[in-house]
């Protein structure tokens, strides 16, 4: 869990507190299944051209897919992200210090008060990812773009928000499969 530990709690914003906690109340209904199910099959030929094992590719997409379904997101639009930020390398590491597949600041380990949380690990960053980009998409009401730029730290740019939106329209969006079940979206 994400939640930093009482005496830290003061420090975390209620907005991503909320979004937190969310996350890990929904079930997953047979519709849920489908529609990942679904996703990952048409996903997983675009995402061959960054990696060209199959089990990791399926693996990847799975945990994309789960992951976002958490957060409230588009998977497509977390995918979209990762190209942008990581060209899909669990490893990357920006020059600002951003690590793995979302590029992920350390200060957020600091902040949610988990310290042994390893930043490359690509299951543990796409958590800290998604749900950091729901909270600023809460933050934002919605506003994809304004989101991307706080995400992206570039404050009064719009060139990030620009690149991921060019990825996720021109090669992530799957028309009919972009959204998530009903379930999985209303939080």
């Amino acid at each position: 869990m994400l939640l930093a530990p009482p005496a830290q709690a003061e420090r975390v914003p209620a907005s991503l507190t909320h979004t937190l906690e969310a996350v890990l109340e929904a079930p997953r209904s047979a519709e849920a299944v489908w529609a990942s199910r679904q996703w990952i099959n048409a996903m997983e030929p675009r995402l061959a051209r960054f990696i060209g094992d199959a089990g990791l590719r399926r693996a990847l997409l799975e945990r994309v897919y789960h992951e976002a379904a958490l957060a409230g997101l588009s998977p497509a639009l977390v995918m979209a992200v990762i190209q942008v930020e990581s060209a899909f390398e669990p490893e990357a590491v920006s020059h600002a210090g951003a690590r793995g597949l979302m590029q992920v600041m350390p200060f957020w380990v600091d902040e949610l008060g988990r310290a042994q949380d390893d930043l490359l690990d690509p299951w543990l960053n796409l958590r800290y990812g998604c749900t950091i980009l729901a909270h600023y998409l809460a933050a934002e009401h919605g506003d994809v773009t304004r989101a991307l730029v706080r995400y992206n730290g570039s404050h009064g740019e719009t060139w990030y928000p620009e690149r991921v939106m060019r990825a996720w329209l021109g090669h992530w969006r799957a028309p009919g499969l972009d959204g998530l079940p009903r379930d999985t979206a209303q939080r």
